[in-house]
């Protein structure tokens, strides 16, 4: 039997009436022949009964074919008879393939609708693109996951930062402005519940401090970047190491990035990953001049060599009343120095609940 090729597709009912015929066979005849009931022949040739697994069995053997062949010949029939679809289904998936469409809803980033071109418009709007196929590039330096390129969802959860940080009314910014209040700022980190005058003293210094939850997957801590013609800073924080070490640390290492004017031109990346090497000189710095805030570096070095290694409770609290520190910020330091993470754990509070009655916050139960 040759195969038959042809531009239209024809019922398989068709292309058995055609090989009966050639054969000389009735379809009694051909019923007698399979072994089945002489009105399933009629129904297959009439194109009332679909060619099953089973069936296209037998026609193969009985035509000396492969049984995928009949199955073939069925699936290109039906499928000619389901209707044109338009390109939505494929513009729908590809847009959530790109973008954390379902995150953004749920957060009420971008509204929900049933219209992919208004989903598209709405995504588009969110991202200050022209379209969905644009790239995305927006200048920041960034505490985050290390990736050779920024992900979608880190981009997303920038762009809220942005979006609230657009919204807040602050003072001029000027570097000796903020420079200035670092005293004030250090002051606040003796006790956990002070940090609430933070977003305060970040308006008066022309710096618009924002908290936004990350979403689930972004690997992101931190982010600073420039708006109004890179004239007014913005600092974005996830909290997501909810622990004081952890917020002073990556507080102060966006603080530098915005006395440095760091994040106005091009992207700056820092990864967290406490196991790997930082080798950005800009974040190296960043990192440096954070650890010196969080505790005077030098008296930290000559702490450790002293209690090295028994290190205790009385000695931890002493050391944090003399620099004017919280003992659980010391902690942090003396963890990351000697990679222990356990030690003094219980002297590290959780300050998100505190942070966030003050700040401008989306998320965490939170939004202003």
């Amino acid at each position: 039997m040759s195969t038959r090729t042809s531009a239209e597709v024809f019922p398989p009912g068709e292309f058995l009436s055609d090989e009966l015929e050639a054969r000389g066979w009735t379809q009694t005849e051909f019923a007698e022949i399979i072994g089945r009931p002489q009105k399933l022949v009629n129904d297959l040739v009439n194109g009332k009964r679909a060619v099953t697994p089973e069936t296209a069995t037998d026609l193969a053997a009985a035509f000396g074919t492969t049984a995928q062949f009949w199955m073939n010949l069925e699936t290109l029939w039906q499928l000619s008879k389901v209707p044109k679809r338009s390109d939505l289904i494929a513009r729908t998936a590809a847009l959530r393939e790109k973008f954390p469409v379902r995150e953004m809803i749920k957060r009420g980033w971008i509204r929900q609708t049933d219209s992919i071109i208004e989903m598209e418009q709405s995504v588009s709007a969110y991202f200050h693109l022209g379209s969905v196929n644009e790239e995305i590039c927006f200048p920041h330096a960034a505490r985050r996951n290390y990736q050779e390129n920024v992900s979608i969802t880190q981009l997303a959860w920038i762009f809220r930062v942005n979006q609230l940080a657009s919204a807040l009314q602050v003072d001029s910014f000027t570097e000796n402005k903020l420079r200035s209040r670092i005293a004030d700022l250090e002051k606040l980190m003796v006790e956990p519940e002070e940090i609430r005058h933070i977003p305060r003293i970040l308006r008066e210094c022309g710096v618009r401090f924002v908290i936004v939850e990350p979403i689930p997957g972004s690997e992101i801590q931190g982010v600073c970047f420039w708006i109004n013609n890179n004239t007014a800073p913005v600092i974005g924080l996830t909290l997501k190491g909810d622990q004081i070490d952890k917020f002073w640390f990556d507080f102060w290492h966006e603080i530098e990035h915005v006395l440095n004017g760091d994040g106005k031109n091009g992207i700056i990346i820092d990864d967290f990953d406490e196991s790997k090497p930082v080798t950005d000189e800009i974040e190296i710095n960043a990192n440096r001049r954070a650890a010196e805030h969080c505790v005077p570096q030098g008296q930290m070095r000559d702490f450790i060599l002293r209690h090295t290694p028994m290190f205790s409770e009385k000695g931890l609290i002493g050391f944090s009343k003399i620099i004017k520190r919280h003992p659980g910020i010391v902690a942090g330091q003396i963890q990351r120095r000697i990679n222990r993470w356990n030690l003094f754990r219980k002297h590290q509070p959780r300050i998100r609940h505190i942070i966030t009655q003050t700040a401008m916050t989306d998320g965490y139960g939170v939004s202003k």
